[in-house]
C-alpha cells in the first residue's frame, strides 16, 4: 500500500494534468500552421471543396482555416514569451 496521503496524490494529478494541458497549448499553434503549410503544397483534395462549396463568404478552404486555428490557439505562445521577457527584464 502507498504511504501517500490521498489528498496529496490528489494535487500531484492536478499538477500532472495541468502541465500536460500546458504542452498541449504550446503545440497547437505549431501543429496547425504546419497542416496549413502541407494543405497549401499538397492539395486539399476533396476536403477543400467541401469547405469552399457553401454561398457566402469563402476564405478559400482549408489553408485559412489552419492559419485561423493557429493564431486563435497562439495565446499559449503569447504567455510564455510575455512570461519569459518578465524573468528577463
Amino acid at each position: 500500500m502507498s504511504d501517500v496521503h490521498p489528498a496529496l496524490a490528489s494535487r500531484d494529478r492536478s499538477e500532472t494534468a495541468s502541465h500536460l494541458a500546458r504542452w498541449l497549448g504550446l503545440a497547437a499553434t505549431p501543429t496547425f500552421a504546419i497542416m496549413a503549410v502541407l494543405t497549401a503544397v499538397l492539395g486539399g483534395g476533396s476536403a477543400d471543396m467541401l469547405c469552399s462549396a457553401g454561398h457566402g463568404l469563402s476564405l478559400g478552404g482549408m489553408v485559412p482555416m489552419y492559419l485561423l486555428m493557429s493564431a486563435f490557439h497562439s495565446a499559449a505562445w503569447l504567455r510564455l514569451i510575455s512570461g519569459r521577457r518578465l524573468r528577463v527584464e
